[in-house]
């Protein structure tokens, strides 16, 4: 991944979350969501979404730096290692759906 600006493979990413979804549940999901403040939420759903950092930025208003913080403040509040495993944690879990 290129400075972690975007997930390379969200579609596979999906796809394999699309498998395990039925297993996600709404406790699962509560549980992520009150870890994270809603400016990281709305972060980590971009995410999962693949889009760069500054893509994330132009969507919510804010500048790079803000996300770039974002960015790397979520997979230390999830307890994962990357922004990869965050995005596949939020699929895991049912933080989003595949769609």
């Amino acid at each position: 991944m290129a400075h972690s600006d975007s997930l390379l493979f969200p579609a596979a990413v999906r796809a394999l979350a699309a498998r395990h979804a039925d297993a996600a549940s709404p406790d699962a999901a509560r549980a992520l969501r009150d870890r994270l403040s809603e400016r990281e939420g709305a972060v980590l759903r971009l995410m999962t979404a693949g889009l760069t950092n500054a893509e994330i930025a132009e969507r919510l208003g804010v500048g790079p730096a803000t996300v770039k913080t974002h960015v790397a403040g979520v997979p230390a509040k999830l307890g994962v290692r990357d922004r990869t495993q965050a995005v596949i944690a939020a699929y895991e879990c049912g933080f989003v759906r595949p769609g």
